[in-house]
């Protein structure tokens, strides 16, 4: 569906300054190529007076405050409805929205950028969601090159499998990877973009246990989409996995795991890979402990099972990938983990080129494409 434009409402009364957020709506709209309004409402009929004036192309994102009457509006229909995600900056929880609807919390106001591309990106190349257990949050996302491409024709397609970060915790989702699923299917992937529980809501083994359920399930992808997804198209001998920060520690232990279906390439993009040290010097604000349910001495079996540095030799080639203008810890980490590997007897690609943490996951950026070369050269592509 082409996108072109993009609406930013703010309900009555958000703790917000708007001028802030109507400078952010346009930074992000143009970095998008889509036009940007934004405005503030001044009650629930005019909230739904904008929404109902959606025209063909384009896309919303509401940030409802606290009014009852726009807050109710969350599980309304209509037809603006698929063409909606409601951002809160908050840290609200999880909120009942109408099933076409994305609803996102918890990251400031700077998550709002995340909330806009989202909105734009899920109209833009729609994904087909896939439910691999009972629970909201888990499923999978399925990006396949568009139609009619030669990708889609010439036999099965790699599997590219993206773990998002954010620390373990539930304010980040799988949204971060929608550019690069976008950018990886238009290679001529099938980008399986996954969400799975968090730890913070769910505890440590139902996040583990989700992400090794993520990957075994797509032998089985054929028949839970009735055929949508044609047996034999996906490649199974050539899965990539690619994590990212928090993501990158989970990419690494499900390699390590392995499990019915290979991972033929496991690729930590600024990951989290010395979770004793991280633990140690408090990264994310203790998000290693409050993840895995403890420090490394009250939970050694945990740390041993889940620190990438303690699964050395992992047994699966590895590309290890690290902005230069990234955390000094994280950069630390990554480096140590490499020589580690070496040490053990593996050959992990390395790359640590210019960037910061979120260019490892823009398609625009140097270090991703320099990442792609590296793992088409790995899959022999």
């Amino acid at each position: 569906m082409t996108v072109d434009h993009v609406l930013v409402v703010a309900g009555p009364r958000l703790a917000v300054d708007p001028s802030l957020l109507h400078g952010l709506v346009a930074a992000e709209a143009a970095g998008l190529g889509v036009a940007g309004d934004f405005a503030v409402a001044a009650d629930a009929g005019q909230v739904r007076q904008l929404l109902d004036g959606l025209g063909v192309g384009s896309a919303a994102v509401l940030l409802p405050g606290p009014d009852p009457a726009v807050r109710s509006l969350l599980t309304s229909g209509g037809d603006w409805a698929a063409r909606t995600v409601w951002y809160e900056p908050d840290v609200t929880g999880p909120q009942p929205v109408h099933p076409a609807s994305t609803h996102l919390y918890g990251r400031g106001v700077w998550g709002l950028a995340w909330a806009v591309r989202h909105a734009v990106h899920r109209l833009r190349r729609p994904a087909l969601r896939i439910a691999y257990g009972p629970d909201p949050e888990q499923w999978g996302e399925l990006r396949l090159p568009v139609t009619g491409s030669a990708a889609v024709h010439v036999g099965s397609l790699p599997v590219a499998v993206l773990l998002h970060g954010g620390f373990w915790r539930s304010i980040w989702a799988a949204d971060l990877m929608d550019a690069l699923a976008i950018d990886l299917a238009d290679r001529g992937y099938a980008a399986w973009n996954v969400e799975y529980r968090r730890p913070d809501r769910h505890g440590w083994p139902a996040t583990t246990a989700d992400v090794a359920t993520s990957l075994a399930v797509l032998a089985n992808l054929p028949e839970l989409t009735g055929g949508a997804v044609p047996d034999g198209l996906l490649d199974l001998g050539r899965v990539a996995v690619f994590g990212h920060s928090a993501g990158g520690q989970l990419a690494l232990r499900l390699a390590a795991d392995g499990g019915p279906v290979p991972v033929a390439l496991a690729v930590s993009l600024a990951g989290v890979l010395d979770l004793v040290e991280g633990q140690r010097r408090q990264v994310g604000t203790g998000a290693v402990a409050a993840a895995l349910g403890g420090g490394r001495d009250d939970i050694p079996p945990v740390y041993a099972a889940s620190d990438p540095m303690a699964r050395l030799p992992i047994g699966v080639p590895q590309l290890i990938v690290q902005g230069a203008s990234d955390d000094l810890d994280l950069i630390d980490f990554n480096r140590r983990y490499v020589a580690a590997a070496r040490a053990a007897g593996e050959d992990p690609g390395w790359l640590e080129q210019a960037g910061d943490h979120f260019s490892v996951i823009d398609p625009a950026a140097p270090i991703w494409r320099a990442t792609m070369a590296e793992t088409d050269r790995r899959l022999g592509r």
